[in-house]
């Protein structure tokens, strides 16, 4: 019942917090500068045509009334349509969210085998040659920002070693394999760069549940020190580490702006970027909120998972 009660809790929480965000993301829009019938219409636009076209698009009605509406639509999934190309935003955002989704699992499935081994090696190692080795690494990874690292990337596995495409454009009609090439590099890039964050915080958190008691007593147990690695030490020391996990979730969904400008991958990020130079308020909107919305679901899984994983905060 506690752990339900939590859950609960962290819901509700959430929820308001995102119709904070909501309340905040309608309210900056508003304030952009420029009316949004001029920009639709252009600079040749009458006076008649405007006056029709912010009477159909409601622009003047009253702000509150226009977030009431706005918000009301988006709980029944219907964001509207894009000032652009006055195409629904839906169809629009299918495809992109589609891409960078599946980038993100890709990246994902890179960055636990890159957190997990470098850092239970370390610990295992402490204060040895590999330690300091992969310590150096993991700085001048965590130094180094996400176009250089791709830049890296592209010059090792596209020019010096030809083994996947500089430019990652993907269709509908691209084959699979071809699709998973276009994925790599970007992909790698990702994984990368949140693995050496989570990399120093699990390999500390491990040094210390390492020594403490009920690890020695498993291990005087006579348990092998695998089996005491992976059931008894690495769930309490990843519980601290799933906060930075819920923070890279978050980038995975809005942070990727550079990597898929870098490699021309047509996902969720570079339509963020391009929907805020166009000025597009709906697709700002709605780009900006399922952004905040991931952002606050990880950190809610996150703290969900922490009670789940470490009985002691389970029991509390």
């Amino acid at each position: 019942m506690a752990v339900l009660r939590l859950v609960i809790g962290r819901i509700f929480v959430s929820v308001l917090t995102l119709l904070l965000v909501s309340f905040i993301i309608f309210s900056m829009v508003e304030i952009l500068p420029g009316d949004v019938a001029s920009r639709i219409l252009g600079r040749d636009a009458t006076p008649e045509s405007l006056a029709t076209l912010r009477e159909r698009l409601h622009l003047n009605d009253p702000a509150p009334e226009r977030y009431v509406r706005w918000l009301g639509n988006i709980v029944q999934g219907d964001l509207g349509n894009a000032l652009t190309s006055s195409r629904p935003i839906n169809e629009i955002l299918g495809p992109r969210i589609f891409n960078t989704l599946m980038l993100s699992l890709f990246a994902f499935a890179i960055y636990i085998p890159l957190s997990l081994i470098p850092a239970a090696v370390q610990a295992l190692n402490r204060d040895k040659t590999i330690d300091h080795v992969l310590s150096i690494v993991s700085l001048i990874l965590v130094s180094m920002p996400e176009f250089l690292l791709a830049t890296l990337l592209l010059i090792l596995f596209v020019a010096m070693i030809p083994l996947f495409p500089a430019m990652s454009l993907v269709d509908d009609s691209t084959p699979f394999w071809e699709y998973l090439r276009a994925l790599a590099l970007p992909g790698m890039t990702l994984g990368i760069v949140m693995a050496v964050y989570a990399v120093r915080m699990l390999r500390d958190n491990l040094i210390e549940v390492l020594d403490a008691d009920f690890i020695r007593m498993a291990e005087l147990k006579g348990l092998s020190r695998r089996r005491v690695l992976l059931r008894h030490a690495l769930p309490n020391a990843m519980v601290p580490t799933l906060n930075v996990t819920a923070l890279n979730l978050a980038y995975l969904v809005g942070g990727v702006v550079i990597v898929e400008k870098v490699f021309a991958f047509p996902g969720f990020g570079s339509l963020l970027v391009d929907a805020l130079q166009l000025r597009d308020a709906p697709l700002i909107e709605a780009t900006v909120l399922i952004t905040a919305t991931v952002y606050i679901s990880a950190n809610m899984i996150a703290d969900v998972g922490a009670i789940v994983l470490n009985p002691r905060l389970r029991s509390s």
